[in-house]
């Protein structure tokens, strides 16, 4: 068995969404004072490699993290190679059909730009390929549990209104990851997925450990 980590550390240098705050990683007990040693956390909940709920962008009802099952965050998986594609550009159907076969009986499909060799700089805030219309209709028919990616957002940066957003989690059965890394080292097979979002109540999104595991 090989695990291999999908997530990016949490720092206070990393890259966030345009307008939100960084993390901030503050001493808090030290082992000279205290014995020991405790770190004061303090960030949004959709900082780093992070995973939004329906919540997220719908009121009311809408499923909270804390309220799907475990086994929401664990599943079959397959990278979607759109490492050819240039800023600006759309991600589309032919992407899926060139793997249907393997598409369609993944629980996750993630898209791999190779944007996180951009972590860190100006050019992750690009204007990163985006998937069309179509392809987020064909995971909500085939019932995906969620889509992954290695951008800092499943829409197009410049997109306030976040139109995919709404698309996907309006079924309120589907959650988003963002900010993924190391998509390229799990091969072009299913693998397992696991997705694990921190546990907070009524949590509209959380920081994730996301890991591929390979037989």
């Amino acid at each position: 068995m090989k695990v291999i980590d999908l997530t990016h550390t949490i720092s206070e240098v990393m890259p966030v969404y345009p307008g939100t705050e960084p993390p901030k990683l503050e001493t808090a007990n030290t082992y000279e004072k205290d014995g020991f040693r405790e770190t004061l956390l303090t960030m949004f909940s959709h900082t780093g490699t992070h995973m939004d709920s329906p919540s997220h962008v719908f009121p009311g009802d809408y499923m909270t993290l804390d309220a799907f099952p475990a086994e929401q965050f664990v599943g079959q998986a397959l990278v979607i190679d759109c490492t050819d594609l240039k800023e600006g550009d759309r991600i589309a159907m032919d992407r899926i059909m060139q793997v249907k076969e393997l598409a369609d009986q993944a629980d996750y499909l993630l898209f791999r730009m190779g944007w996180d060799t951009r972590w860190g700089q100006e050019t992750y805030y690009n204007d990163y390929p985006y998937i069309t219309d179509e392809v987020a209709q064909y995971m909500i028919d085939s019932k995906k549990k969620g889509v992954g990616l290695d951008v800092i957002g499943l829409d197009p940066i410049q997109d306030e209104l976040l139109i995919l957003h709404h698309k996907v989690l309006g079924t309120n059965r589907f959650v988003i990851i963002e900010n993924l890394c190391n998509l390229d080292k799990v091969g072009k097979d299913l693998f397992l997925f696991c997705a694990l979002p921190l546990k907070f109540a009524n949590s509209d999104g959380a920081p994730i450990r996301a890991i591929a595991i390979l037989d």
